[in-house]
């Protein structure tokens, strides 16, 4: 048996399976190649796992597993910044994010919240502009890396968020090309002392590691912190969008060319 998956763990990860598809144990047992009464025992704890449930397990436990995507982890140290990231994209929109900087923070916060992402972020640098930049690089790196080969993503996505006075719209493709068109007039009032040049310096650098097609735009708005807050919330949900498995192609690449760029080896 394999020893990194205890017997009854199994039977619970199938069963799991199970009742989230709605699968009957007649199904079930014609899945695993084993009768009825076998795969019925095995599941309620009276017979142990034999070799015909454990093998008829594996193989359908193959498929579902297949399209897990692992989180991208990156750390990064220069003579300016000092960050370790952790970006999960099958999350649930969950965040620890530390970086000194109290707008640039809330700011990433709503793309994880809106993007059903989880992120832990710690990070310190030398000014906010290096850090701010070092902090798109990480995060763009993580994206790109978990994401993989990007096999069966929806791929392109747009949101557009209001916020109170302000509205804002993203349009993202996620094709391997880095490439940035970005239309954000702000007042020039107070965010925090966040200097709103960041935000676009932010986006554009998050593009070309991201290596994604990226069009933001704020439409319009009197607020400076709503016309950010909206887009970085319209960025989110268009990223949760396009990161999605679709279901229909879930062992395919997006393209009719059968790859996508800069898609990782």
């Amino acid at each position: 048996m394999n020893p990194v998956v205890e017997p009854r763990e199994l039977v619970e990860q199938v069963t799991e399976i199970q009742r989230s598809k709605g699968y009957t144990d007649q199904q079930m047992a014609d899945a695993f190649g084993c009768t009825r009464r076998t795969y019925q025992q095995t599941r309620t704890g009276k017979m142990k796992v034999g070799n015909a449930y454990f093998s008829g397990a594996m193989r359908f436990l193959a498929p579902q597993t297949a399209g897990k995507r692992t989180s991208g982890l990156i750390e990064r140290k220069t003579g300016e910044t000092d960050i370790s990231l952790e970006l999960n994209i099958d999350g649930t929109g969950k965040w620890d994010i530390d970086t000194g900087i109290y707008m640039f923070d809330h700011l990433l916060s709503q793309v994880i919240k809106h993007g059903r992402f989880d992120l832990k972020l710690k990070a310190t640098g030398d000014d906010p502009h290096h850090l701010i930049e070092d902090v798109a690089i990480c995060l763009g790196q993580a994206l790109s890396k978990a994401l993989g080969e990007k096999t069966g993503i929806v791929r392109m996505a747009d949101a557009a968020v209001p916020l109170d006075d302000a509205l804002a719209m993203v349009v993202i493709d996620l094709s391997g090309r880095a490439y940035s068109v970005l239309e954000m007039p702000f007042n020039g009032n107070d965010m925090a002392g966040f200097p709103a040049d960041l935000v676009r310096h932010f986006l554009e650098t998050f593009a070309v590691e991201a290596r994604l097609n990226l069009h933001a735009h704020i439409l319009y708005g009197t607020n400076d912190h709503h016309r950010a807050e909206a887009l970085f919330k319209a960025l989110g949900r268009a990223l949760d969008m396009a990161t999605r498995i679709d279901e229909r192609t879930a062992g395919e690449l997006p393209s009719t060319k059968g790859m996508l760029e800069g898609a990782e080896e």
